[in-house]
């Protein structure tokens, strides 16, 4: 049977959907099909994420990732916005969710720490709901 794809998505795909993509893939990657995108592109993951999954988790996000936009990804069956604080994506649909996460980028290691725990409990959550 075909994993369902969850696809995170936020503006520039740079933070907080590639956190969550990691995580996802960390966590459920064998329930999932795990992607983030954004409407925008960055040359690269904001490095404070970086390092700070890496610290957390032992994950190189960018071994296996790198910013892109949504019509580079497969159509999800469940797409989350990341939060629309600096604005919402549109992706030519509704979004599933919306996990409202404020962006850490430019902020201290403890409020990137917080946002990462934030996604870590949505994405457990996803895993326990499994068929949502």
């Amino acid at each position: 049977m075909e994993k369902k794809k969850i696809a995170f998505i936020c503006v520039h795909n740079s933070c907080r959907s590639q956190i969550a993509e990691a995580l996802g893939r960390y966590f459920a990657g064998e329930e999932f099909d795990f992607y983030s995108a954004g409407t925008e592109t960055k040359p690269q993951i904001n490095q404070d994420a970086v390092r700070i999954m890496k610290q957390l988790y032992g994950i190189d996000m960018e071994k296996e990732q790198y910013s892109k936009r949504i019509s580079d990804i497969p159509a999800p069956d469940l797409a989350i916005s990341m939060g629309c604080d600096v604005g919402c994506p549109y992706i030519g649909r509704e979004f599933d969710d919306n996990w409202g996460l404020p962006d850490p980028t430019g902020q201290s290691d403890a409020v990137f720490k917080e946002v990462i725990a934030q996604i870590e409990k949505y994405v457990l959550k996803l895993k326990s709901d499994g068929s949502r």
